[in-house]
């Protein structure tokens, strides 16, 4: 199969994009209109359950809902007149000057301006002369108006009325006021009850007598609020004087509860509208799954092969032939991911490289392990052989031997704690990077102390340490320990590879945004496949003689805490010409 080197990305994002972008922002605006719908009917619910009420105010915050307030008009569904006229409601709206703005069913004795004594008066009594009226203030985007609602309340009129005919210390006295009483009840299809403090009927007339019935603490106030949607309506009056409450119980004959025709007629048109674009979407999405479902199993496939590690055919004959026509050129419905299946095959062949090269680095480590374990096998065995000698006691060792002895068990000691140094470090720095935990660094301080441990130590009196620190102090954020150990490496590598008399000099300065760090000798230098392989690992081999290059993972280790640390690190030498390795960092 035919397949660029190199995949558009862009090309078939773009292509992508636009695929599914349309199919995504169908799905959007059906969540979208879903929600819509939802809320609007919750809204419209609440306010119809509110309308259902007798109470005044709730009739006034779903009527104010649909309400456009501007400063010298309202705009109201002409229903509301309607409804609430069949309600026995008239309503007047207010501007900040007491004007009224929009009225409707309002009786002749109702005034169409109001004083700021007026309407306190209102808001204070909820009486307008012999109306009851519910008040309403609303402030929207700078507008203030105050909303009256007014309805001339018979029940409670012909109660008092009753009260003052027929009472006697607050009860039914004569059989003459029991009989007229009960004679307009019947007419009216009404009773009354003539409740004691303790909401205990001692007196009732009408089509109901519940004498002796007692009302629980929420009742009565539970028949107020009870929905429009009930038979019966209550009216009371109470009397101060003896504490008796005249409860009257008369039929509903008020008109059916009221509707709300914007907020229905918003919800149909979304409710509509949302039906179809979740058709479309569904539709979308049953053509997408069945367009992009064929192409995506045969990618699911093509991806078992290479799981099996069958890199060398991602495609079968078969499906080469589902995919292009016999003239070479794809199909319609795999144009969208030409790049992606050319990307399978050089991605099969990246992975057929990557195998090849796992299985020679495994090779390679297993050689490498065993070398390693016979590098350690040496210097154990001269220091168990020596140690075998000492134990014995059937020998006698001059001073001078001794000595030699302690020296040769030190050096193979040292060199194989060098050796199992570099082996923790190279795993940690594999597993745990320096830059996990960095602080801010003085470069300064930091370097001469690290080049004065090597000054002081007498190991090293054969060479000769200088340092130059910079001007201005240089700050680098980096982490203390493998930072101490990217100059032991460096300053180590030095003295190792070079004779006596050799002058290291460690440089600190800065340039730019840059801190740099310099460590520089003039020993023997290195030939350029050295300098090409220096930071390769196990380069320089294993080898027990001190005068060879350790466990050879030194250099391979600096350059890892150099780029943990977001640095760099480079070489310049020349045989006989000594050497010089530059460490660069971001500067704080």
């Amino acid at each position: 199969m035919k397949h660029p080197p190199k995949v558009k990305t862009r090309r078939i994002a773009r292509r992508l994009g636009l695929h599914f972008t349309f199919q995504f922002f169908a799905i959007w605006v059906s969540v979208l209109i879903a929600v819509f719908v939802s809320v609007f009917s919750l809204f419209y619910f609440t306010a119809r359950g509110q309308l259902q009420s007798d109470i005044p105010a709730e009739v006034l915050s779903s009527l104010s809902m649909e309400a456009i307030i501007n400063p010298d008009s309202v705009d109201l569904p002409a229903t509301w007149k309607d409804q609430l006229q069949d309600m026995g409601y008239w309503l007047q709206i207010l501007n900040e000057k007491g004007k009224v703005v929009y009225s409707a069913n309002v009786p002749q004795d109702v005034p169409r301006q109001y004083s700021a004594v007026d309407l306190l008066r209102i808001d204070k009594t909820r009486q307008w002369g012999k109306y009851g009226v519910e008040t309403l203030y609303e402030e929207f985007d700078g507008i203030h108006s105050l909303y009256l609602l007014g309805r001339l309340d018979q029940e409670n009129k012909r109660l008092e009325q009753w009260f003052k005919q027929y009472a006697d210390k607050g009860k039914l006295g004569a059989p003459d006021s029991f009989q007229a009483l009960d004679t307009q009840l019947q007419q009216l299809d009404a009773s009354l009850q003539i409740l004691d403090p303790t909401g205990q009927v001692i007196q009732s007339t009408g089509i109901h007598q519940d004498n002796g019935k007692t009302y629980g603490a929420l009742d009565l106030v539970a028949n107020r609020l009870k929905p429009a949607a009930s038979k019966i309506k209550y009216a009371s009056f109470y009397d101060e004087s003896t504490g008796y409450t005249w409860l009257l119980e008369s039929p509903r004959t008020d008109a059916a509860s009221p509707e709300q025709p914007l907020l229905r007629t918003i919800i149909i048109v979304a409710a509509l509208v949302g039906i179809f674009i979740l058709l479309l979407a569904l539709g979308l999405a049953v053509w997408h799954g069945y367009r992009y479902g064929g192409p995506l199993l045969l990618f699911m496939r093509g991806f078992e092969r290479m799981g099996r590690g069958e890199y060398e055919q991602v495609f079968t004959e078969k499906e080469q032939r589902r995919i292009f026509r016999k003239n070479g050129r794809m199909r319609s419905r795999y144009k969208l991911y030409r790049e992606v299946i050319d990307g399978f095959s050089d991605m099969a062949d990246r992975l057929a490289e990557a195998r090849n090269e796992r299985l020679r680095l495994e090779r390679s480590r297993e050689e490498w392990m065993a070398g390693i374990s016979h590098d350690l096998r040496t210097p154990l065995s001269a220091v168990q052989g020596y140690g075998h000698l000492l134990e014995s006691g059937q020998f006698e060792w001059s001073e001078q031997e001794l000595l030699d002895m302690g020296t040769t068990i030190r050096e193979k000691s040292s060199y194989m704690l060098e050796l199992l140094q570099d082996f923790s470090l190279t795993f940690e720095l594999q597993n745990h990077t320096p830059g996990q935990k960095l602080e801010p660094l003085e470069l300064n301080e930091f370097v001469r102390r690290a080049v004065l441990r090597y000054v002081n130590d007498p190991i090293w009196s054969n060479v000769t340490f200088a340092f130059e620190e910079s001007e201005s102090s240089v700050r680098i954020m980096a982490n203390p320990k493998w930072f101490q150990r990217l100059l032991d490496n460096l300053i180590s590598n030095a003295v190792k590879h070079n004779g006596p008399g050799t002058n290291i000099e460690i440089r600190v300065g800065r340039k730019g945004e840059h801190a740099v760090v310099q460590v520089l000798d003039d020993g023997v230098g290195m030939n350029e496949e050295t300098k090409e392989r220096l930071f390769d690992r196990y380069y320089r081999g294993t080898s027990t003689d001190e005068s060879v290059d350790g466990s050879g993972l030194g250099m391979s280790i600096a350059r890892a805490v150099v780029t943990a640390h977001l640095g760099t690190i480079g070489v310049e030498s020349q045989p006989g010409d000594g050497t010089s390795i530059l460490l660069t960092f971001p500067a704080l």
